[in-house]
Formats: C-alpha cells, sequence, structure tokens
C-alpha cells in the first residue's frame, strides 16, 4: 500500500473501531468486545486425539498469568524475571520470535506480601501504540512497533491508589480518546487519562469502594448513556463515562477472601459479576433521565465463580465453579448442566466453540450448548511447567486470533492452527 494512502486509511479505520483493527485481531484483555468472545470463523469444529497442530511454542517468555493481545501478526504480553523486572514483551505471530522487550518496573507493591509475584495484565493495542500496567502500578504508553515508551504514570504515587492484597491485575481499557483504569483507594478509585498524553482527565473518588481488586473496567450503554462499571473490593460500581460521576453501586459482590477477580459481562443492559467466596448473579440496569436503578436479578454461591470468567452464548452464560463447567441461563440463574470436564478453567468462545484452559493445564473444545455438555477434544501441551503448589496454576486465559490458538502457562507459550481447511 502507498504509505500517504495508508495514513489516511488507518485513523479512519481507528476512529471506526477503536481497539478492533481486523477481524483477525484480538487487541486486548478478553478480545475485542472485552467479554470473552473471538469473532474467529472457519475454525476446527473437533480436535484429534492428539489436540491441534501445534505450530511453535517457546519456554523462555517469562513469569506470568497474562493472557497476550495479538494485532497485526504481533503478539503482546506482560512477564516477569525476579521482584524487579516486569517487562511487556513484542512476539512475531509467525514463529514466536522476540521482537521487543520493555522494562515498565517492579513486580507488585513492595510493602505486600510478594505471594504470587507474577505479570497478571494484557496489554491493550491500538493503531501504532499500546498501553501496559504492571502489577506495582505503573501505567505505559509504548510505540507497538519499537516498544519506545511515550508517556509513564504510577498509580500508586500519582493518584494514592491502594492495590488489593495481590497488587494490580487490571488490563487498562481504551475508549475513544481515553485510557480508563482502577488505582483504588478513597482518592482517585477510578481515573481517566489522556491516551496520547497520560494527563488526567477525570478523577472518580469512591471511599465506599475500598481497595482495588482484580477485574478489569468495561463499557455498558444502556440507551444513551455511556458508563464504566468496575468490580472494586467493596461491590460493583458504574460511573458516567464524560465526567466520572458516580451513577450506581450494587454492593453483594463483596468478596470474604478479597477475591473480586473476574471481569464483568455486559449484554443487552444486564451484566453477570461474580465474587470468590460470596456468589455471583446478574443485575439489571434501569435508566431513567439520567439516573440508574439496579435491579437484582439473581445471586448466589452455585453460579461461576471461578478466576477464569464467563462468556455468553446465545441466552446462556458458560463458565467454571472451583470444580465444573456449569451452563446457566443469563437472565433467569435457572442452571441447564454442569460437568467436572476440566475443573476450574478460563474460558473463550469462537466460532460456536468454547475453549477452556484449565488450571491443571489441560486444554479441551466445547460445543455450547443448553441441552448437553458435549466435548469435541481435549489435551496436554507439552513441556507445561510443574504444578506444586497454588501459585504454579494455569491462570492465564487462552486467546484465539487469526485461526490460532494461543495457551500461556507462566514461562511458556503455545501457538496452535486451529483453523479448518476444505477437507474438514
Amino acid at each position: 500500500m502507498n504509505p500517504s494512502v495508508s495514513k489516511l486509511i488507518l485513523p479512519a479505520l481507528i476512529a471506526c473501531s477503536p481497539c478492533l483493527l481486523s477481524a483477525a485481531d484480538y487487541p486486548q484483555w478478553r478480545g475485542p468486545q472485552r467479554n470473552g468472545t473471538s469473532p474467529e470463523t472457519n475454525l476446527l469444529q473437533e480436535w484429534p486425539e492428539t489436540g491441534p497442530k501445534l505450530l511453535w511454542k517457546i519456554t523462555n517468555l517469562g513469569s506470568g498469568y497474562s493472557a497476550p493481545a495479538v494485532s497485526r501478526d504481533r503478539i503482546f504480553v506482560l512477564a516477569n524475571e525476579g521482584m524487579e523486572n516486569e517487562f511487556v514483551l513484542a512476539l512475531s505471530a509467525a514463529d514466536g520470535q522476540r521482537l521487543w522487550q520493555t522494562r515498565l518496573g517492579n513486580v507488585g507493591n513492595p510493602k505486600q506480601d510478594p505471594n504470587f509475584p507474577a505479570a497478571r495484565s494484557t496489554p491493550t493495542v491500538e493503531g501504532n501504540l499500546l498501553w501496559a500496567l504492571d502489577s506495582d502500578g505503573d501505567l505505559a504508553c509504548l510505540e507497538s512497533a519499537t516498544g519506545k515508551i511515550q508517556w509513564h504514570r504510577n498509580l500508586r504515587s500519582d493518584f494514592s491508589g491502594k492495590p488489593g492484597t495481590w497488587a494490580y491485575a487490571e488490563s487498562p481499557l481504551i475508549d475513544g480518546d481515553l485510557v480508563i483504569c482502577t488505582p483504588g483507594g478513597p482518592e482517585a478509585t477510578i481515573v481517566a487519562l489522556n491516551k496520547k498524553t497520560g494527563e488526567t482527565v477525570w478523577k472518580c473518588p469512591l471511599p465506599e469502594a475500598g481497595d482495588a481488586a482484580y477485574a478489569s473496567v468495561i463499557r455498558a450503554e444502556t440507551g444513551d448513556l455511556k458508563q464504566y462499571v468496575q468490580l472494586l473490593q467493596k461491590g460493583l460500581f458504574g460511573v458516567e463515562a464524560r465526567t466520572g460521576r458516580l451513577l450506581w453501586k450494587y454492593a453483594k459482590p463483596t468478596s470474604r477472601f478479597d477475591a473480586n477477580i473476574p471481569t464483568p459481562l455486559f449484554s443487552d443492559g444486564c451484566i453477570y459479576v461474580a465474587s470468590a467466596g460470596t456468589g455471583a448473579g446478574a443485575v439489571r440496569l434501569e435508566v431513567n433521565s439520567g439516573s440508574v436503578e439496579v435491579r437484582e436479578l439473581y445471586f448466589g454461591p452455585r453460579f461461576p465463580t471461578a478466576i477464569g470468567g464467563v462468556v455468553k452464548h446465545g441466552d446462556y452464560l458458560y463458565g467454571t465453579t472451583d470444580q465444573s463447567l456449569v451452563c446457566l441461563e443469563f437472565l433467569t440463574g435457572q442452571v441447564k448442566w454442569q460437568e467436572r470436564a476440566l475443573g476450574a478453567a478460563s474460558i473463550c468462545l469462537a466460532d460456536n466453540r468454547l475453549y477452556l484452559h484449565g488450571e491443571n493445564g489441560e486444554v479441551a473444545l466445547v460445543e455450547p450448548s443448553p441441552n448437553s455438555y458435549t466435548l469435541k477434544g481435549r489435551f496436554a501441551p507439552p513441556d507445561q511447567p510443574k504444578k506444586k503448589n497454588q501459585m504454579e496454576k494455569a491462570w492465564a486465559y487462552p486467546v484465539v486470533a487469526d485461526g490460532r490458538l494461543y495457551i500461556r502457562d507462566h514461562n511458556v507459550l503455545w501457538c496452535y492452527d486451529v483453523r479448518r481447511t476444505s477437507s474438514q
């Protein structure tokens, strides 16, 4: 393409779709819409006994639970080496070759117990830039081609931020000209920054919300009202996107174990939210003249609350408890079935299939249906890290982009070909 033409076309593409540059991209945490769904099609509907074809693997990625982001033939992911070097790196999607690596900061808050000392956040990619947050609160904007830092803020020092027990785990949200993130604490619980300069646009103080938790902000539009929704230490909160003004709160999802982890899921005016040790459920947002009323649809301990989140297919949600994969009706909470499958697992939806990455490291393909559990493939990736304790569980979410399945387990990243050919 002529360079002068590309300079005109690219901004138009970005303006039309802030995070999604092509159908092949998975440019941020939980995909283009932050709902765990990949737009990919023409994928294998069933796997051979040994799993899909392994294209490549790398075993020196660096420690971490961070899921990758994929954009324009590149993979971006966070990792760490020791407690003083958490970094973002770019890999070639073709072969996993390391293209660049940039240090963000330290691992976790030095004043906290260094349990689970590993990178957590997924970078967000848009055009020629990416935004990344390390576990110590270092937020940076970088050139996606080179890794050069454009600006840097720290959520703890700049906003008196209060991370949870296990430090920061949020993935930044890019929305229009803003980057949204969650320092936590009473002074600037949620903030909006100019995505190109890092300058503060607004701060939302929520003294009643407690510290930051481990979920990521989502955008929710109800009628003409756009808002940002975040799960914090002491419940679910919604703020006006333009000003950061508090619109509503729902206090029931307050974890007894300081483990508000899964990112909420928004669909059709309703939000599914989960809190480990407390329960999960759904609320409906009813908007009237700029004010929002929250109506609880259901809440209880038997719904999916595991770290791996939920996805929505049709009228049903799929996610795991600590032991089983569960299918439930989104608006009623009626459980249709549950199956032990892989036990607790993270989940992604693509081309009418559920991709599960179990905490034990195994990977499964399941057909989503409210009628029954149907397994379409299961395998264990080669050369998995040993799992001697809870810190070594596989918590990274699976990612499906450009006909490929990416599985990360601490310092190992596998790339599988899941495209369907004419003979399959």
